[in-house]
């Protein structure tokens, strides 16, 4: 299975495909410094669809909007998401990349003005719907990255990309807090609008014109039936897209929950407080590019048998959140490398399947983890007002023994695959 093993030669012509996909003797379009890049604007964009989450009580009085509509919010934010991954993500494999990325920016713009400018409920509403659908910018820029990257180094271009989606997913909430606190909810919209329009243009200006491969002779139509049809076909993105399902249900179920009883006594911690908790998550970004690297050196599938672990044992600490904090530390920075780990483990290997079809891989594998983590924050909030905190640290062990579980009953079927991969054609 591609990923799992270092790579074989494969002889085509007078250079291996090693040779070809590794670029030796090829110009090298990805940088250290365009691939920080690529991190920061995935950041940045992510940040969009968890900026509101720490401000729902404060536009919900500004725009005098009942509990239940103020709630929508955060709802058609990560509708808008989902719909921008099946319906905008396969794009980058059918326009020009680079045009495709500055484009969405510059409408995600647009869509950041409308929140901020925002005088109704309804304005309010089409522009986070907006926004959520524009964000998904996030996942074109990764299958970029990761079409740019030599085949050999994947892995640790795809981790450091993630990293700066973990950072801005973790950090959004924190910053929001504080910029309202000093300056007003609008603030964060108007600042983020910015920060997009500027980095429309450094991206334009920097990025290459072309990735790896040449965009598919498609149409739309059809582009979107095929990536139905790569799921049929392919029982590694399935595999994959359920341990994405599975993994963000958990993460989801700690962090769509965890202000419920850190603003409870004994703790009755602040907004802000809570949302500095993300500053410990930011440890997951050091999984993203640990487990990227991992990849590179072929042990994709003990990378996530023991991320998977972790992720249940990150569990029992915070089963104890109430009487620690320093339980809640360590549980959450187990959980965090955890998911981030496996994350860019399926991500390097399902762009790996056909990389000319790297958007809709990752915009449909994406679908999976919007469906995980939808369900992991309906249920977790839900049941922590029933049964409280112990039921939901029950519900993601739950997901997370799920997770460990089909790693133990697939594993062999990878390791087969694997070796019919690595015993394929060879030099001859």
């Amino acid at each position: 299975m591609p990923g799992d093993c270092a790579a074989v030669p494969r002889r085509t012509g007078t250079r291996s495909v090693t040779e070809r996909e590794s670029g030796e003797g090829l110009p090298r379009v990805l940088s250290r410094r365009l691939v920080a890049l690529f991190a920061v604007a995935c950041g940045a964009a992510v940040a969009n669809v968890y900026f509101s989450q720490p401000l729902l009580v404060t536009m919900g009085h500004d725009l005098a909007m009942s509990p239940a509509l103020v709630g929508s919010v955060v709802t058609l934010t990560h509708v808008g998401y989902g719909l921008g991954l099946f319906f905008l993500v396969p794009l980058g494999d059918m326009a020009d990349r680079r045009r495709l990325v500055v484009a969405q920016l510059l409408l995600l713009v647009v869509a950041l003005v409308m929140v901020a400018a925002a005088r109704s409920a309804a304005m309010l509403l089409a522009g986070m719907a907006a926004t959520g659908l524009l964000a998904v910018v996030t996942q074109t820029l990764v299958a970029f990255a990761a079409s740019l990257a030599p085949a050999a180094e994947r892995g640790r271009v795809v981790g450091l990309v993630t990293s700066g989606v973990v950072t801005g997913i973790l950090l959004a909430r924190t910053a929001s807090g504080l910029m309202a606190d000093l300056a007003g909810w609008r603030s964060v919209y108007v600042a983020s609008a910015t920060l997009t329009a500027l980095l429309a243009l450094v991206l334009y200006r920097v990025l290459p014109r072309h990735g790896d491969a040449p965009p598919t002779a498609l149409r739309y139509g059809q582009l979107l039936r095929s990536t139905v049809t790569l799921f049929a076909r392919e029982p590694l993105l399935r595999v994959r897209a359920l341990f994405g399902l599975l993994v963000f249900a958990a993460f989801s179920t700690l962090w769509s929950s965890v202000a419920l009883p850190l603003s409870e006594a004994p703790y009755f911690m602040s907004h802000t407080a809570i949302g500095a908790l993300g500053l410990i998550g930011v440890a997951g970004a050091l999984a993203a590019t640990v487990a990227g690297r991992l990849n590179d050196r072929g042990l994709s599938r003990h990378t996530t048998g023991i991320a998977l672990a972790l992720l249940a044992v990150s569990w029992l600490p915070l089963a104890f959140t109430r009487g620690s904090l320093w339980a809640l530390a360590a549980g959450v920075i187990l959980l965090d490398l955890a998911v981030q780990a496996v994350h860019v483990t399926n991500q390097t290997l399902i762009h790996a399947l056909h990389p000319d079809a790297g958007s809709r891989l990752i915009g449909g594998y994406m679908v999976f983890y919007s469906i995980g983590s939808a369900t992991g924050a309906l249920a977790a909030t839900s049941l922590y007002a029933v049964a409280g905190w112990g039921a939901v640290c029950a519900l993601g062990a739950t997901f997370s023994c799920l997770g460990l579980l089909l790693w133990v009953c697939t594993r062999h079927d990878t390791a087969e695959r694997k070796k019919q991969w690595c015993s394929g054609p060879a030099a001859g």
